[in-house]
C-alpha cells in the first residue's frame, strides 16, 4: 500500500462492504438509505473515496453502527486481523504491483470471504512473529517469486543489452576486460574508478565495491579477481544505462529498505551477466557441452576463462538461458559455504524455478544438509587439495531424492573464498531429469556419471545404511511416534 491515506480509505471501504453484506443490503438499497449515489458507494468500497463527516454519519446510521466504529482502525474480532494486515508494514512494503495486484483487488478478496481470510491472516502474522521474519525476508521471497514467474529470463533486459552493444559498437565479445568496461563508464557517464581507497581503510577492506554518486567514483577492492572486477564494472554500467535511480551503492545491500532497491540491484546484475555472457554465444557453448557423450570437467571450466567470469556468474547465467532456450524450466540454484573444519555448511543463496518442493531451510532450523550432496562433497574435495593447487574445480552428479521420483542432474563448481582462504564455496545448478533433459544432455547416458541417493537434511532422512549421516533422524522418529499413536487409536476405535 502506497501511503497511509490510501490504507485508511481501504479499511473504511472494507468495513462498509462487510457491513452492507452482513445486513443483506444491495448497492441500490444502501444508496436509498444514505442518499449516496451508486457510483460513490462503489468507489468507497474499493478504497478510492473517503466520504466527508455527514456522509459517514449517514452510512453509520444505515449500517446500524456508530460513527466512531466507522472511522476507527479497530473492528470486531472477526475483522481485526484483516484490518491489522491492511495497516501493517507487510502489505505496505510488499510489492503488489510486481505481481499484477492492486490494493483494490486485494480488498475485494478480503471482503468476499472475511472469516476464512481472517484465519489465514492470523496464521501468517503468527508465523511472521514466531520466526522473526523481517521486511527483508519478504522482499527476498518476493524477488524469488518474481524470477520464478518469468522463468528467470527477462527479455526486456536482454534486448537493452543488445542495444547497448550496438550503441557502443561492442560486438559478440567473448571476454570483456576491466579496462574496456572502465573506459565505457568514463566515456559515457564520466565515472572514474578508484582501486586504492577501500583497502586503505581498515573498516572497508571487506567491501567489494561502492559507488559515490556525488563524485561519480566507483571504488573497487584491490583484492578482487579480474572476473569479479569485470562483473562489478558491468553492473555499474547496468545501473547507469537502465537509469535505475533507487539503487544500492555497495555490492551487497546491507539494509534492504525497499523492494525497488532490491529489484534494481537484480536488474543491474542481470544486465552485467547478459553483457559479459552473450546470449547466443552461451547457447552455442552449452549445446556443445551437452552433446558430449561423457561429462568433461575441463569443458565446463573452460567457459570461465573464455568469458572472463566467476563460477557463480556462469551458473546464475545458465538459470536464465536454460528455461528460455532449452525448455529446462524445472531447476534450482544453490550456493553453499563450508567452514574451515568442514563441520558447518550454510546455504547463502538459493533459487528454485517451477516451485520445486525440496526447498532446504535448515540454516534457520540448525539442521544438517545431506552430506551426499555434490555441493558439499566438492567442497570437501577442494579442501583436501593443497592451497597452491587448482583454485576452481567442477563436477557432475545425478542426485536421486530419497522417497520421491525426482532426480536432478547437478552441475557444480567450487572455489576458495577470496576474502577468507579457509572458507570454500560451491555453486550448483540442478536440472530435473525428465524427457526434455534426456534429449538435451547426451552425457546423462554415460554409465560413469556419478549417481547418488540424497535427501534434504539428516534430521528428516530415513535412508538406511547411509554412511554419510552426521545427525540422527530426529524428525523422522518424531513422526513415527506420532503415527504409532494414531494407529493405536484407530485400533482402539475398532475394538468391540
Amino acid at each position: 500500500m502506497a501511503k497511509n491515506s490510501n490504507t485508511i480509505r481501504l479499511i473504511f471501504g472494507f468495513k462498509v462492504k462487510y457491513l452492507r453484506q452482513q445486513k443483506g443490503l444491495s448497492y441500490q438499497q444502501l444508496s436509498t438509505l444514505t442518499g449516496l449515489s451508486l457510483s460513490y458507494i462503489h468507489d468507497i468500497e474499493k478504497g478510492k473515496k473517503y466520504p466527508k463527516t455527514d456522509k459517514i454519519m449517514a452510512l453509520a446510521e444505515a449500517l446500524e453502527v456508530d460513527y466512531d466504529y466507522m472511522v476507527s482502525l479497530r473492528a470486531s474480532k472477526k475483522l481485526q486481523p484483516i484490518i491489522d494486515i491492511l495497516h501493517s508494514d507487510l502489505l505496505k512494503d510488499y510489492p503488489l504491483e510486481v505481481f499484477g495486484l492492486s490494493p483494490s483487488k486485494l480488498l475485494e478478496l478480503f471482503s468476499n470471504i472475511p472469516e476464512k481470510i481472517n484465519a489465514f491472516i492470523s496464521t501468517i502474522l503468527t508465523i511472521t512473529r514466531s520466526y522473526q521474519m523481517t521486511r527483508e525476508h519478504f522482499y527476498q521471497a518476493a524477488l524469488r517469486s518474481y524470477q520464478d514467474m518469468h522463468d528467470n529470463y527477462f527479455e526486456d533486459i536482454e534486448r537493452v543489452v543488445k542495444l547497448f552493444k550496438e550503441e557502443n559498437q561492442v560486438g559478440k565479445v567473448y571476454a570483456f576486460r576491466p579496462k574496456a568496461l572502465e573506459k565505457l563508464l568514463k566515456d559515457n557517464y564520466e565515472i572514474t574508478v578508484d582501486r586504492d581507497y577501500l583497502n586503505k581503510n581498515p573498516k572497508l577492506q571487506k567491501v567489494r565495491s561502492y559507488y559515490k554518486k556525488k563524485k561519480k567514483i566507483l571504488y573497487l577492492n584491490s583484492n578482487l579477481s579480474n572476473a569479479q572486477e569485470t562483473f562489478l564494472l558491468g553492473r555499474e554500467l547496468g545501473f547507469q544505462y537502465l537509469n535505475l535511480k533507487e539503487r544500492s551503492c555497495e555490492t551487497r545491500i546491507i539494509n534492504v529498505k525497499s523492494f525497488d532497491k532490491l529489484l534494481n540491484n537484480f536488474k543491474a546484475s542481470y544486465f552485467s551477466a547478459a553483457l559479459l555472457m552473450d546470449e547466443q554465444l552461451l547457447i552455442a557453448d552449452f549445446k556443445q557441452i551437452a552433446q558430449l557423450s561423457t561429462w568433461q570437467e575441463d569443458a565446463f571450466l573452460e567457459l570461465l576463462d573464455k568469458y572472463n567470469i566467476t563460477a557463480e556468474m556462469l551458473v546464475q547465467r545458465l538459470t536464465n538461458i536454460l528455461p528460455k532456450h532449452f525448455g529446462i524450466k524445472n531447476l534450482f540454484f544453490l550456493r553453499i559455504s563450508g567452514s574451515s573444519d568442514l563441520q558447518q555448511f550454510n546455504m547463502t543463496k538459493e533459487l528454485h524455478l517451477a516451485q520445486q518442493q525440496h526447498h532446504p531451510y535448515s540454516n534457520e532450523r540448525k539442521e544438517h544438509y545431506c552430506q551426499r550432496w555434490i555441493a558439499i562433497n566438492i567442497i570437501k574435495r577442494l579442501r583436501a587439495m593443497p592451497n597452491s593447487g587448482q583454485q576452481i574445480i567442477a563436477d557432475a552428479q545425478v542426485s536421486k531424492y530419497w522417497g520421491t521420483r525426482n532426480a536432478y542432474l547437478c552441475l557444480t563448481l567450487a572455489k576458495r573464498s577470496n576474502q577468507n582462504p579457509t572458507e570454500n564455496i560451491s555453486v550448483t545448478i540442478g536440472l530435473l531429469v525428465n524427457s526434455t533433459l534426456k534429449q538435451t544432455v547426451k552425457f546423462l547416458d554415460d554409465p560413469n556419471l556419478k549417481q547418488k541417493d540424497v535427501n534434504i537434511t539428516c534430521e528428516r532422512c530415513d535412508m538406511p545404511n547411509c554412511g554419510a549421516r552426521v545427525a540422527p533422524p530426529v524428525m523422522v522418529e518424531a513422526q513415527q511416534e506420532q503415527d504409532a499413536v494414531q494407529e493405536a487409536l484407530a485400533d482402539l476405535e475398532q475394538e468391540k
